[in-house]
């Protein structure tokens, strides 16, 4: 294994067989937040099997070959501390965070989730029924339902656009054996990044890791390739009628992915155009037609692509004219961009976010885990600030023109009569 000191306090160990550790030491806390991160989730998934990771995720808390759910549940909390998971595009994640001392106690649990799952037949079936309500619950959910089907509209033949939850056809239908695969196919120790950060140790958790076998031999495996950004569908309208008191409304297009140096304009841009109180969309659409109470507009960034867009939520008898209040904003960034004024307000506001959303151990540990997950190299954060401030006039005037410009949006309405 190769350990090597990226920064005061943060180390990163990789070993022969793919299995990539990284700890940050945080002075002055008595706490610890300890990830591992699984290179396997919905974008690694074939439309007939969507849902699969995420009900993976499930039912790994259901038994180990060492602990019961029970057991599970009861061995962190009962000493204060916290147990959670959850499956994205790129990845599935689980999470422990727990008093220093406890650390060990988390890398076993953790291991012990990752690597040893039952995966029993008699543990599918009321698992399955605790997944379908969670479908339902989007369902009914309708701020949550909208992005569903916007994400389905700008990828239709991508799994970036397939529900990370699954449908219910496509859930009821996994079985035992098309978990157990998936499992086997991705829960790799050379698929798998370990993260932590707070009052951590490096070689201790080092060794207690090793003593788990993650480090061991090399991987005969070969980690999933990231997935091809497929192609979108771009500048369509789609109207799905719903008994809503509200029409909910999203508008996106894709983007780039994570690792595209643009990505700090285009936040630049989201914070500007719908990032808060002091942004054009909420002054414009909120405070000076009064339009909508919800209204902002976000970005994401995946391995292979990304997307931007706006959702808001307005009376179904307004929804024409926040469309078009919305669009016409739309122009006018993508025409003129940003003022010198609004570029500085965008560029303090992204800095702050940076560093006001690094003062916890769980959002280290998570900044550490990124970096490899993104195949990026580690730079230390007064590096990036400078990588801000060099974000240039004329690079947030080209990514306004290409990505802001209306006829690109994807627009899903949800609501009565739409």
């Amino acid at each position: 294994m190769t350990t090597v000191r990226l920064d005061d306090g943060l180390f990163q160990t990789s070993a022969p067989n793919g299995c990539t550790l990284l700890t940050e030491t945080l002075p002055g806390v008595r706490s610890a937040a300890l990830g591992i991160w699984v290179r396997s989730a919905s974008a690694h998934e074939a439309r007939p099997k969507m849902g699969v990771s995420h009900l993976l995720e499930h039912m790994v808390f259901k038994g180990t070959e060492r602990r019961s759910a029970r057991q599970i549940a009861l061995e962190l909390e009962v000493r204060g501390g916290s147990l959670d998971a959850y499956t994205s595009r790129d990845h599935t994640s689980y999470q422990a965070h727990v008093l220093d001392t406890d650390l060990p106690l988390a890398a076993d649990i953790l291991s012990d989730l990752v690597r040893r799952p039952l995966l029993r037949e008699q543990d599918l079936v009321p698992e399955r029924n605790v997944v379908l309500e969670e479908i339902n619950g989007v369902e009914d959910t309708p701020d949550d339902l909208v992005f569903e089907l916007h994400s389905e509209t700008l990828w239709p033949a991508h799994p970036y656009g397939y529900s990370i939850l699954g449908s219910a056809d496509s859930v009821g239908a996994l079985s035992i054996d098309d978990l157990q695969a998936s499992h086997r196919n991705g829960y790799f120790r050379g698929n798998c990044v370990i993260a932590a950060a707070g009052n951590v140790n490096h070689d201790q958790l080092k060794q207690a890791l090793a003593g788990e076998g993650w480090f061991d031999g090399p991987s005969l495996e070969t980690p999933l390739p990231p997935a091809a950004p497929g192609t979108p569908v771009r500048g369509v309208v789609r109207n799905e009628a719903r008994d809503t008191t509200q029409a909910h409304i999203v508008f996106g297009t894709d983007t780039f992915p994570y690792t595209d140096s643009r990505r700090y304009a285009m936040g630049m841009l989201i914070n500007a155009f719908g990032g808060g109180m002091s942004s054009r969309l909420f002054q414009r659409i909120r405070e000076e037609l009064g339009l909508a109470y919800a209204i902002y507009a976000y970005h994401q960034f995946y391995r292979s692509a990304g997307q931007s867009g706006v959702y808001i939520g307005t009376k179904p008898e307004t929804a024409d004219q926040a469309i078009e209040a919305i669009l016409n904003e739309y122009r006018l960034m993508a025409a003129e961009g940003l003022s010198a004024t609004e570029i500085e307000d965008a560029r303090r506001q992204l800095k702050g976010q940076l560093m006001l959303g690094l003062e916890s151990p769980q959002s280290r540990m998570n900044r550490l885990a990124s970096l490899t997950l993104q195949g990026e190299p580690y730079r230390p954060l007064d590096r990036v600030l400078d990588e801000i401030d060099a974000v240039s006039s004329e690079t947030l005037a080209a990514v306004a023109a290409e990505y802001f410009a209306p006829e690109r949006q994807t627009i899903v309405r949800l609501g009565p009569n739409s």
